[in-house]
C-alpha cells in the first residue's frame, strides 16, 4: 500500500511539475505577446488584425497577389512613418522611408535577421545570410578577404566566357520574333556562380531544363509561403497538412548538388603544390570554395564541412538568382526605352569600337552610363524586394515606440519609389544616378544591396557580372521589349521576378 501511495505521490509530483512548467512557459509567452500588442497599439495598422492570428488570415495565398498586397499597404500608409503587421503572434513594423530605414540599418545593435529567416535554415543553415551575433561577425571577418578586388578580377575571365556562350545562344533567336529570355540569362548566371564559387563547370547553358534552377525557384516559393502562414510554423502541422514533404524533396536536390561539388573539390585539392597548372605554368584561378577549404577561424581551426556547406549554398542561391533577376529587369527596361539603349550602345562603341575582344576591368570603369542603367533597374526592380531585421533593443521611430523582439521589415520596392528623392518614381531614368544628380540624396533612400554593417558582401561581384553580361549582349544585339510594364506582374517571393518571364525580340547589330 505504501508503495502504491508512493507511486501516486511521485506521479502527482510529476504532473504538478509539468503543469507548473507549462503554465510558466505560457505565461511568459502570453505576457510578452500582450505586452507588445498593447505597446504597439498606437502604430498604424490594418483593421483586420485578430488576436493570436494577427493579419495572416487576410494575406493572399498567391505569391504575386501577396506582393501586390504589401505594395498596396505602402500606398495606403504612405503618409505614415511606418505601419504594423502581425503574422500570428510575431509583430512586424514596415519601413519604407529613408529616415526610418536608416534608424534600423545604421544601428549596430539591430544586426540579427528576423524570425522569418529561420525557415531558410534547413536550406542555407546559419551561414553569412542567416547567422546572427558572434557567429555572423566571425564569418563576415573570415569571408571578406575572398571578395577582394584582385580576386574578383580573376573571375572576369569566367564571366566573359559564359557571356560569350550566352551570345551564341541568343544569336540563334535573332529575327525569330518574341521569346522569353529569363531562362537564358538565369542559366548563364548559374554557370558563372558555379565556376567562380565552386570551381566547377556544369554547362547549365546547354541544359535548358536545369533541375537545380527549378528547385531554387520552388524552394523560394515554399519558404515564402510558410513565412506568411503561421499555422504552418510548427513542424508537425507543416508535415501533416502543409508542404513539408515537398520541402524535403526539393531540399535534397539542392543539397545533393552542392555536396557533390564540395566533396569532389576537397578530394582533388593539394595543399603541397602551389596551385601551379603543369600544362600552362600559370597560377590556377581559385574558386571561393578553394578559399573556404583553406580558411581558418580565429582559433586557427579550419572551417568544418557544415560551415563550408552553409556558405556554398548561400553563395549559390544569392549569387545566381539575384543577379539573374537584375539582368532580366534591366534588359526589359532597355528594350522599352530605345533612347537609353542607344546611349549604352554609343558608350560601348566608344570603349570597344567594332572589336570582339573580352571585357577588361579598365573597360568596366569606363562603362559609366551602363552602370547608371543597372542602378536604375535595381531601383525600380530591386532583386530583394523586402528584407527584415529583429530589433535587439527598444526602438523609437518617429515618435512611435517599437519594443525589443519586434521585427522591422524594410520594403525596398516602396523605399525606392519615394518621390522626394526620385521624382516621377515609376519613370526609368538612368540619369538619376549621375554624380551631380545624386548630391543630397540620403544614403538610405536607395539600398538594393541592403546597407550598414550587414550590407551585401557580394555586391561588387554582382555589379561586375551584370556589366559584363549586359555589355556582351548589347555589343551584339539591339533589344526590343515585348511586354508593357503592367504586364510584367512582379512576384516578390525571396527574389523579385516577373510572373511570366521577360519577353524580348533581338536584332543583330550591324556594327558588331
Amino acid at each position: 500500500m505504501a508503495v502504491i501511495m508512493g507511486n501516486y505521490s511521485f506521479l502527482f509530483l510529476g504532473v504538478s511539475l509539468f503543469i507548473a512548467v507549462f503554465t510558466y512557459i505560457m505565461y511568459k509567452m502570453l505576457s510578452g505577446y500582450l505586452h507588445k500588442w498593447f505597446l504597439m497599439k498606437p502604430i498604424p495598422g490594418t483593421r483586420s488584425t485578430y488576436l493570436f492570428l494577427g493579419d495572416a488570415l487576410m494575406f493572399k495565398p498567391n505569391a504575386g497577389e501577396f506582393f501586390r498586397q504589401i505594395v498596396d499597404y505602402t500606398q495606403e500608409f504612405r503618409d505614415a512613418p511606418l505601419f504594423k503587421l502581425w503574422v500570428g503572434t510575431v509583430p512586424f513594423v514596415a519601413l519604407f522611408h529613408a529616415e526610418t530605414v536608416e534608424k534600423v540599418l545604421s544601428n549596430p545593435i539591430h544586426l540579427d535577421k528576423s524570425f522569418a529567416y529561420k525557415f531558410l535554415h534547413p536550406w542555407l543553415g546559419t551561414g553569412l545570410l542567416t547567422s546572427t551575433g558572434q557567429k555572423w561577425r566571425q564569418r563576415r571577418k573570415i569571408l571578406t578577404p575572398t571578395f577582394h578586388f584582385s580576386i574578383l578580377t580573376d573571375f572576369l575571365q569566367v564571366m566573359n566566357e559564359q557571356a560569350e556562350i550566352l551570345v551564341e545562344k541568343l544569336e540563334k533567336k535573332t529575327g525569330t520574333g518574341p521569346f522569353n529570355c529569363f531562362s537564358d540569362i538565369t542559366l548563364c548566371a548559374l554557370d558563372i556562380i558555379c565556376e567562380t564559387a565552386m570551381g566547377k563547370k556544369i554547362h547549365a547553358q546547354s541544359d535548358s531544363e536545369s533541375e537545380y534552377v527549378k528547385c531554387v525557384y520552388r524552394m523560394s516559393d515554399i519558404v515564402s509561403h510558410r513565412q506568411r502562414t503561421p499555422w504552418f510554423w510548427p513542424d508537425f502541422m507543416y508535415y501533416i497538412f502543409g508542404q513539408g514533404k515537398e520541402h524535403d524533396k526539393t531540399l535534397k536536390v539542392l543539397h545533393s548538388f552542392t555536396q557533390k561539388v564540395i566533396r569532389e573539390r576537397s578530394e582533388n585539392m593539394s595543399y603541397s603544390e602551389a596551385d601551379i597548372d603543369s600544362d600552362q605554368g600559370q597560377k590556377k584561378r581559385q574558386a571561393f570554395l578553394d578559399m573556404l577549404l583553406k580558411t581558418t577561424d580565429e582559433d586557427g581551426n579550419r572551417l568544418s564541412y557544415q560551415d563550408i556547406q552553409e556558405e556554398v549554398d548561400t553563395f549559390m542561391f544569392e549569387g545566381h538568382d539575384t543577379t539573374a533577376a537584375a539582368m532580366n529587369w534591366a534588359l526589359h527596361l532597355l528594350g522599352s526605352h530605345p533612347e537609353a539603349q542607344q546611349k549604352v550602345q554609343e558608350e560601348l562603341q566608344e570603349v570597344f569600337g567594332t572589336s570582339c575582344r573580352p571585357i577588361t576591368t579598365e573597360d568596366l570603369t569606363k562603362l559609366k552610363y551602363l552602370g547608371c542603367v543597372i542602378k536604375e533597374a535595381l531601383r525600380l526592380f530591386p532583386s530583394v524586394p523586402f528584407f527584415a531585421r529583429s530589433l535587439c533593443d527598444d526602438c523609437h521611430i518617429n515618435g512611435f515606440k517599437v519594443p525589443k523582439g519586434a521585427n522591422a521589415i524594410i520594403i525596398t520596392y516602396a523605399l525606392h519609389r519615394d518621390p522626394r528623392y526620385f521624382p516621377e518614381p515609376e519613370e526609368f531614368r538612368p540619369e538619376r544616378f549621375f554624380p551631380e544628380n545624386s548630391v543630397g540624396r540620403p544614403p538610405y533612400a536607395y539600398v538594393p544591396f541592403s546597407a550598414g554593417l550587414r550590407n551585401c558582401i557580394g555586391q561588387r561581384f554582382a555589379q561586375m557580372e551584370e556589366k559584363v553580361v549586359l555589355a556582351s549582349i548589347l555589343r551584339n544585339f539591339s533589344v526590343e521589349a515585348c511586354q508593357k510594364r503592367e504586364e510584367l506582374c512582379p512576384v516578390g517571393e525571396l527574389i523579385l521576378r516577373p510572373e511570366q518571364g521577360i519577353r524580348i525580340k533581338l536584332e543583330k547589330r550591324m556594327s558588331s
